[in-house]
């Protein structure tokens, strides 16, 4: 944990990050079937349309992907059925088949990605679906080294290269720090250089990672992350921070918020699957300045929170 102690400001106290009064805004009674719990779930804009890429499990513990639309962003309807994937590809029923982890989505060029943490009966690596149009997907494989999650695409490419946001562990505690990595063509990673380090902040001590595809501002790349810190006897506390990485190098911090914005105290938060968490998974930029942060809450509902681009600006600078 950082040994620098800085007094309580009053300043401060005001919560830049506010919860929709409709939380939590999808559950597993939403599904068709014996799905019990919806969680850590990707979501964009499409066609005029909210897409959530959800990760489900039913009362067997297999893990599905499974499309949820909204045209509001607030009220979502799953389809009947989940996503398609190839159990009869070699590779995937060998590096993937076990169960997923929290989908992020990105938009690039004219394609959808959808970067998941697949877990096999080896370890837990990244990997990659893409779609045009949210109907058929293509599996594309494994894009990391073993125990690496919580992959993250940024919107754009930097440098003439992808970049991605991931957390390789470094223990078989599962400590981690978030770090970034260059690739030409989506599949081959590396330049890897470490971005934020868990000691870097009090509330995450024990490890910290991606969650939402970073906004570009002009003040730098927006990027929402999570971070967790352990309460007693190895109880996780999940929580979201706040940072600006430079848009030439986002492997450089800009500013970062020296304290969580999103913290779990609401009992869908608390209580749960997995209790005391809130897990971001995507930040959607209105035209008013608005931002809509979807987040997991106790491994079990999907949520949204909605805060303000600079105001979070703000808050980084200013911390």
């Amino acid at each position: 944990m950082p040994s620098v102690f800085k007094p309580w400001d009053a300043s401060r106290a005001r919560e830049v990050v506010r919860r929709h009064k409709n939380n939590p805004i999808l559950t597993g009674a939403d599904f068709p079937g014996d799905i019990t719990w919806v969680f850590n779930s990707g979501v964009i804009n499409h066609d005029g349309r909210i897409i959530m890429v959800c990760r489900v499990e039913d009362a067997a513990l297999n893990a599905y992907l499974w499309i949820a639309d909204s045209d509001d962003g607030v009220r979502f309807t799953p389809r009947p059925a989940p996503v398609e994937v190839p159990h009869d590809d070699p590779d995937y029923a060998e590096y993937a088949a076990r169960t997923y982890f929290d989908p992020r989505v990105t938009r690039l060029d004219d394609a959808f990605y959808i970067c998941v943490a697949a877990h096999s009966r080896h370890t837990c690596r990244l990997a990659l679906f893409r779609t045009a149009d949210f109907d058929r997907f293509e599996w594309l494989g494994c894009i990391s080294e073993p125990d690496n999650r919580n992959g993250v695409l940024f919107p754009e490419k930097i440098g003439g290269a992808y970049a991605r946001l991931d957390r390789p562990n470094v223990s078989r505690l599962g400590e981690g720090d978030l770090w970034i990595s260059f690739s030409p063509d989506l599949i081959h990673w590396g330049r890897s250089r470490c971005v934020l380090r868990r000691d870097d902040f009090r509330w995450a001590w024990h490890k910290i990672g991606g969650g939402a595809v970073p906004v570009r501002t002009d003040e730098g790349w927006l990027t929402i992350f999570h971070g967790v810190r352990t309460q007693c006897a190895y109880h996780y506390v999940y929580q979201a921070g706040v940072c600006l990485l430079d848009l030439d190098d986002p492997a450089k911090v800009v500013a970062k918020a020296e304290r969580a914005i999103l913290v779990p105290k609401m009992d869908y938060e608390l209580t749960g699957q997995t209790p005391s968490v809130v897990f971001p998974t995507a930040a959607i930029p209105g035209p008013d300045g608005s931002l809509r942060i979807y987040y997991g809450a106790a491994d079990s509902v999907q949520c949204l929170a909605e805060a303000d681009i600079n105001e979070l600006i703000a808050v980084c600078k200013n911390e």
